[in-house]
């Protein structure tokens, strides 16, 4: 059975950090994304990092997240700084799909950034 397990979440002070975690065997072959839904917003794709380390992010954390992959722990990070208000979501690690494979989900863990 095919898990990603999230970690990291929690509270956190406007310009504060925060690095979320996730563990899956799929870290070893897969493009690896973190996304996040707000309350009433759709979920974006806020970073991602192929198998050969090319990274991609939103706009809005640019500068401020940093996604990053070991695979001999199996684990992709995103490194939150400078943290606001707006970055507050429930944040899901994703393992995207080839071509014709099924993508997979985590848990979701959910970061509250106050001001």
């Amino acid at each position: 059975q095919v898990q990603l397990v999230e970690s990291g979440g929690g509270l956190v002070q406007a310009g504060g950090s925060l690095t979320l975690s996730c563990t899956s065997a799929l870290v070893r072959t897969r493009t690896m994304a973190w996304y996040r839904q707000a309350p009433g917003k759709r979920r974006e794709l806020v970073a991602s990092i192929t198998t050969g380390a090319s990274t991609n992010y939103v706009d809005s954390v640019k500068g401020r997240f940093t996604i990053s992959r070991d695979s001999a722990k199996d684990m992709v990070n995103l490194q939150m700084n400078s943290v606001q208000p707006e970055d507050t979501a429930v944040y899901y690690c994703k393992a995207e799909a080839p071509p014709g494979l099924s993508a997979f989900w985590g848990q979701g863990t959910q970061v509250t950034v106050s001001s």
